[in-house]
């Protein structure tokens, strides 16, 4: 697949403004290349790299939002648990220098499998608002998952900024500014 394409300049903006930002300036360009839905089709034309940057993207959003109970329950569990994204973040975590809380994230990623093994079908089913609510009470084993993920959120989402950074062109083409 053609790399999604950033002006230098935006590159600059987003980073300047933290690694939120910047990670999604990055993110926003690769769901903008696939028509902003992730299916098996687009999928097919993402690298590696950029449906694991994606991955970690949903896996934030949701976790952050309503936990893992929710990231299973809205469908992302075989996305996230059944595909090498806890082998692919820890991958990453070797590749930079200094602490790396990218590997103790691929270890919650790796429990967090188990307990969708385990789990997954009934979260998955159809139901209310109010038994959706329920499920947060029913499936307390996910607690100490949500609590790990959002005390490490910060640091993990840190070193996958540092990576992408360092690895820029496995993401985006970046288009240089014209003297």
């Amino acid at each position: 697949m053609k790399l999604p394409t950033i002006p230098e300049a935006q590159i600059i903006e987003a980073a300047a403004a933290g690694m939120d930002s910047f990670l999604q300036r990055i993110t926003d360009a690769i769901l903008d290349a696939i028509g902003g839905e992730l299916n098996a089709e687009s999928m097919s034309r993402l690298n590696g790299d950029q449906i694991t940057l994606l991955a970690y993207h949903f896996l934030r959003k949701e976790v952050m939002d309503g936990g893992f109970v929710q990231l299973i329950h809205n469908g992302y569990g075989p996305f996230i648990f059944l595909n090498p994204f806890a082998k692919a973040i820890r991958l990453w975590g070797e590749a930079l220098e200094g602490p790396n809380p990218l590997h103790d994230f691929s270890k919650l990623i790796y429990k967090g499998r188990k307990l969708f093994e385990e789990y997954g079908d009934e979260l998955t089913r159809p139901c209310s608002d109010e038994e959706f609510m329920a499920l947060f009470e029913q499936y307390p084993a996910f607690d100490d998952l949500d609590d790990t993920f959002v005390e490490a959120e910060e640091d993990i989402t840190a070193a996958i900024a540092l990576y992408v950074d360092a690895h820029l062109s496995d993401f985006v083409s970046v288009l240089s500014q014209e003297s």
